[in-house]
């Protein structure tokens, strides 16, 4: 029993490696957000404009290796479907071709409800201004502040929205690490 250990535990360090290999860090502002390893997912759109999404078989000599799998629905006999891998395609990109890290999102446009807030706010505002000038009588004092509280909310809500990292603005960098031994 101990010689079969011995001989699993031996066999398991072949596989095991004590460091990453290559790796590239995300950064603002001088503050670490993500370290990206092999192993792991990404997405990211190019310079070129291209979107991947996948699994990063390896990183080396300054570049990238993506694995996206192919996969497609595939009708059973029962009526149903199912999710088949048909294969998989490596692509490889260096990491300065990389534009907008993150995925473009699909769903409840945040950013965009924020600023209707704060346009519609403005506009709320605006519009008792004139009728203070008009007609004092009709003036209503509290619909003047609620206009400026929608924009306040507005402007905070456009603030907090989720937005893809683009490399480049706003002090947002990739800087990669070389692992190897020289």
């Amino acid at each position: 029993m101990r010689t079969l250990l011995v001989i699993i535990f031996l066999h398991l360090f072949n596989y095991l490696q004590a460091q990453q290999s290559d790796f590239i860090i995300l950064k603002k502002k001088n503050v670490v957000l993500k370290n990206i390893f092999a192993g792991q997912n990404i997405a990211f759109t190019s310079k070129q404009g291209l979107y991947r999404e996948g699994y990063i078989s390896a990183i080396k000599n300054d570049s990238i290796t993506i694995q996206v799998f192919l996969v497609r629905r595939m009708l059973t006999t029962f009526g149903s479907y199912v999710l088949d891998t048909a294969g998989s395609v490596k692509y490889l990109h260096h990491y300065n071709d990389i534009a907008v890290m993150g995925k473009p999102k699909k769903n409840f446009n945040l950013s965009g409800s924020g600023n209707a807030l704060v346009g519609g706010g403005i506009l709320l505002v605006v519009a008792s201004g004139i009728t203070y000038v008009a007609d004092r009588k009709r003036f209503s004092g509290s619909l003047m502040g609620a206009g400026a509280g929608l924009a306040l909310a507005g402007y905070f809500i456009g603030k907090s929205a989720n937005k893809p990292l683009v490399i480049g603005k706003q002090n947002v960098t990739l800087q990669y690490m070389n692992m190897q031994k020289k």
